[in-house]
């Protein structure tokens, strides 16, 4: 009876502080949010009213920016859309099926406004910016009141954070001009460090945990300067410690981490570790998710002509397994439909880790882009109706399907096929490059040149702020449950003197922003997918780090007035590309 009562009070105990955990997280955000209504009410908004300073106010801004960073992992995570509003990109945001586009808002926006400089011209602009600002604040603050937390979330929340750093926050994503990405890493890294304090406990896990979040802050301070920043070492030393140590650390307080489906593991140590990412995610129901027997049947159909109309064309004829599920060719080569014009094609290794399809997006399953690629008359030029009645004429085929759908007692059809083969192409992920064997921690997977251009893709080259690491394609992390396309201006022949005339989204959408917009695709294997863009111009990685470099379409001279890529020069030095380029090999 004594035991009994012993581990009662004990359970009793642990509640209680757990309780008053999330009571003290609760307060020290109310805390933060209102030290950041004060300072945008009695600092920058009466100096963004009166001041002829462009210093000064560029000054304030950044400590704006530093402030709004102490409570970035808590809005990030239970209020996106507000978050969006203090902080997202400064571009219109688009709703493709409901044909809108809505007005971008927040600090990024503001930062367009100051940098270089001020234009007092546009003061009231300004004004209106900084007034949306404190509405959606204030909308965060009352958001916040009615949150009820739980340990797990806020251990999520936490991890998450870090996540959003080794993604994000390093690459320089949300401070494109002020270029203040390490400063406010280490304020990230305060606001991580200052919510696990309520789960402080006298013992060597936390102090550990604890000593390297200040040696994380440290280093930050150490190295302030954008460019020269060593993400590497960071990563490696500091970050990846940190989100594996508060996993272990969650663990050692009983505190049971969410099991959600998500497209990045919950239990996950770092955003490298094998199997990190769940490609299963992605389909489109549960009972659509892979296999490994259909699987097994998706890799079969994939090789088999029997799915076009001819009978001459497999998936394989273009997605070939020794290319890196290419075909080397500037354009697929149409068939059904000679003069109808077709893209490049593009990898299939790492696509089920994507919410959309087609440079053009305009499928957002493998089950859809499968539907797409049959029945297009300049591809396969089939139907999968037709090809099912084929396939049921086959006793091993017959077999395999049941197999692969057992519960289902229809005959063969168009959807089973369309599920087997978006189950083999979730079976090709391929997360183990020398990359990911450094950040997993063996030194010597990659050379010192590589490590330098991977410092170069992450800071001073820009190429992490599209191409999100770790998956390194548009996906946007860390909840990677969206994917991004931009406009950059693509040429139509290599001498760069015409802008290629493929709309890209904007063939579907009707949508202005879209107009030659396309989906940011994966750099892994790129070695291997030559030749590069969605029209395939560039034959090597030099061509494309160079396009990139001249600020794409517009530093080319094209008249492109909705270009999302940046128009400035990179002013990468020949040892710098080089070293880029490297890396891009690496992966």
């Amino acid at each position: 009876m004594a035991a009994l009562f012993v581990r009662l009070f004990g359970f009793i105990e642990a509640r209680s502080a757990r309780e008053q955990a999330t009571q003290r997280a609760k307060a020290q955000v109310v805390a933060q949010l209102e030290a950041l209504q004060t300072f945008v009410d009695a600092t920058f908004q009466p100096l963004a009213q009166r001041t002829q300073s462009t210093d000064s106010l560029q000054a304030a801004f950044r400590a704006f920016r530093l402030r709004y960073k102490r409570i970035e992992p808590v809005t990030a995570y239970y209020m996106p859309h507000t978050n969006r509003q203090l902080n997202g990109p400064p571009l219109p945001e688009i709703e493709v099926e409901e044909h809108k586009t809505f007005d971008p808002g927040g600090l990024q926006v503001i930062e367009t406004m100051l940098y270089p400089a001020f234009d007092t011209t546009r003061r009231a602009d300004l004004l209106r910016e900084v007034a949306k600002f404190r509405r959606e604040l204030n909308s965060a603050r009352y958001l916040w009141y009615a949150t009820t937390l739980t340990d797990s979330h806020l251990f999520d929340l936490l991890r998450l954070g870090t996540f959003r750093i080794a993604a994000m926050g390093i690459s320089g994503f949300d401070t494109p001009a002020c270029r203040t990405a390490i400063p406010e890493t280490a304020e990230s890294l305060r606001a991580i460090q200052q919510l696990l304090s309520v789960y402080k406990r006298n013992n060597d896990a936390y102090r550990q945990l604890n000593s390297r979040l200040d040696g994380a802050i440290a280093f930050c301070q150490r190295q302030p300067d954008f460019n020269r920043f060593d993400r590497a070492t960071f990563l490696r030393t500091y970050l990846n410690p940190i989100s594996a140590g508060l996993l272990d650390y969650q663990r050692s307080l009983s505190i049971a981490p969410l099991t959600d489906q998500r497209p990045l593991n919950a239990t996950a140590p770092t955003l490298f570790s094998p199997n990190a990412f769940n490609a299963a995610f992605y389909a489109p129901t549960a009972d659509q998710r892979p296999t490994p027997a259909r699987a097994a049947l998706g890799r079969r159909l994939f090789s088999d002509p029997i799915l076009s109309g001819s009978g001459q064309r497999s998936c394989a004829t273009c997605h070939q397994p020794d290319r890196a599920f290419t075909d080397g060719l500037a354009r697929a080569f149409p068939v059904g439909s000679p003069s109808t014009p077709l893209r490049n094609t593009p990898t299939l290794l790492n696509a089920a880790l994507q919410a959309g399809y087609f440079y053009d997006l305009r499928t957002n399953t493998l089950e859809s882009q499968a539907f797409d690629v049959v029945h297009n008359q300049a591809e396969m030029a089939g139907s999968l109706d037709e090809a099912a009645r084929r396939l049921c004429v086959s006793p091993a085929y017959v077999a395999a399907f049941k197999k692969a759908f057992p519960a289902d007692q229809r005959p063969i059809s168009a959807d089973q096929i369309q599920n087997a083969l978006a189950s083999y192409e979730r079976s090709l992920v391929s997360l183990n490059s020398r990359f990911d064997r450094y950040m997993r921690g063996q030194t010597a997977a990659l050379n010192t040149d590589e490590v330098h251009g991977f410092n170069v893709f992450m800071g001073k080259g820009q190429c992490g702020t599209c191409h999100f690491m770790p998956l390194f394609n548009g996906t946007v992390p860390p909840d990677f449950t969206t994917i991004e396309s931009e406009v950059i201006g693509v040429p139509a022949q290599p001498d760069n003197r015409q802008l290629d005339t493929d709309a890209g989204r904007y063939v579907h959408t009707k949508l202005d922003p879209l107009h030659y917009a396309f989906k940011t695709p994966t750099l892994r294997h790129i070695a291997q997918t030559a030749p590069y863009m969605h029209n395939g111009v560039y034959q090597t990685l030099d061509e494309v780090v160079d396009f990139y470099d001249k600020g794409g379409g517009v530093g080319l001279g094209f008249d492109l007035p909705n270009q999302t890529l940046s128009a400035n020069k990179l002013n990468l030095t020949v040892s710098e590309k080089r070293a880029l380029v490297a890396f891009l090999k690496a992966l």
